[in-house]
């Protein structure tokens, strides 16, 4: 009966150990993967809600806000993982010069509700094009004809 109840006992204590591991790493590498996720959708997002009529008319890069939060939303919704909960904020959205500051909370749904992981992220984009000042030049004067018209 005793070594019964120390082979439960040692099957009790793994199960347990096995459950503290996979939740550790859950929260170790979630952060990791939370940020680079955050940081490749900001990225992406950013460069699909430019507006390029702006650009061209004036030269200087403007993003559109609600393009902006449309493409973030649905290029992290597909690829986020299935098994957690994200909560999303935007904060300090600048059209010009574009500035961004995201933060994304995650919590596993298997594990405990009360601990969530936070990244937040600051994104600015900047101009390191090549313009074709001919053409640049060539748009002006075509809006500025429209808008006299």
């Amino acid at each position: 009966m005793n070594k019964a109840m120390l082979t439960v006992g040692l099957i009790l204590l793994a199960i347990v150990a096995f459950f503290l591991i996979n939740t550790v790493q859950n929260y170790s590498t979630g952060g990791d993967l939370d940020y680079y996720l955050l940081k490749e959708t900001t990225e992406a997002a950013m460069v699909d809600a430019v507006d390029e009529s702006y650009f061209a008319s004036s030269g200087q890069i403007r993003v559109d806000k609600e393009r902006f939060v449309e493409n973030f939303v649905r290029r992290f919704a597909d690829t986020i993982d299935k098994n957690k909960n994200y909560k999303i904020n935007f904060y300090d959205m600048n059209e010009t010069p574009p500035k961004v500051s995201v933060k994304v909370s995650s919590s596993d749904s298997a594990t405990f509700k009360d601990i969530d992981i936070t990244t937040s992220l600051d994104a600015v984009l900047e101009n390191n094009f090549k313009t074709d000042v001919l053409k640049t030049d060539l748009l002006r004067e075509k809006a500025v004809t429209v808008h006299n018209k």
